[in-house]
């Protein structure tokens, strides 16, 4: 697709939703405080989710606070697009009509939205040949015995491939920052794949040994960047968000 437009990360309106100070905790007398909101039209909302906050609501009463539900209190009409995991910060699109949310979803199916995430790793991880893009392609399938988790499997595992690219590796701290770009989407894709080559993910409490996981208070994943078609222009539109770690 051709490149119309650039919008990386500009802040919502001041007075939006989102940007008023003294967020609150949820409660049936104190509603949570707006998500973060990156960018807002008639069609779409960018949100920035903070680790340790579901995308959706969970299984009983105390899974209920979650990203969508807050967004819903404050843009009643917002529809869920996508996710990310609930130890993972970063962009997170919502709809805001049903066509927008089908447009959306089958851009995401069909792999025309380009994501893009920063990850901090255990271990000096060496660049890809002449320093660029490398692969992991390892097929990923359900660990029925230990659900939720997912684990690499060559029969059952569905195809699944993860572009990574080394940012700075740290010989001190022996941790290496990557840029990852997942190609498909299955579940704990990127931290399944680098655990299985080596590098897990600081902070990871699934997919981690003790030690990797004790390195870092959350999961270090976050999601920086979504590129896309705008659903209602047409125009090219890409988003930005740094790691705060």
């Amino acid at each position: 697709m051709t490149e119309s437009a650039a919008l990386s990360g500009a802040p919502a309106p001041e007075g939006a939703p989102g940007n008023a100070p003294g967020a609150r905790s949820a409660s049936p007398d104190h509603p949570a405080s707006a998500p973060t909101c990156l960018y807002a039209d008639e069609a779409l909302l960018v949100l920035a989710k903070p680790a340790g906050l579901l995308c959706v609501p969970g299984r009983g009463p105390d899974k209920q606070d979650c990203l969508s539900a807050r967004a819903q209190q404050h843009w009643p009409e917002a529809l869920v697009v996508h996710r990310l995991d609930m130890a993972t910060s970063g962009l997170v699109l919502m709809a805001r009509t049903p066509e927008v949310q089908r447009a959306l979803g089958n851009a995401f199916a069909a792999r025309t939205i380009e994501k893009r995430y920063q990850a901090v790793v255990q271990g000096c991880m060496a660049p890809a040949p002449g320093g660029g893009w490398g692969d992991i392609e390892l097929p990923i399938a359900a660990d029925w015995a230990r659900r939720p988790l997912r684990v690499v499997d060559a029969e059952c595992g569905k195809p699944s491939h993860t572009r990574w690219r080394v940012l700075a590796s740290d010989t001190v701290t022996h941790t290496t920052r990557l840029e990852l770009a997942p190609v498909t989407g299955r579940t704990h894709q990127l931290r399944v794949h680098l655990a299985a080559v080596g590098h897990a993910i600081l902070g990871d409490a699934l997919y981690a040994d003790a030690a990797t996981q004790a390195r870092a208070p959350r999961l270090l994943l976050h999601a920086t960047r979504l590129a896309l078609e705008h659903p209602i222009s047409g125009e090219w539109v890409q988003f930005a968000l740094p790691p705060d770690f």
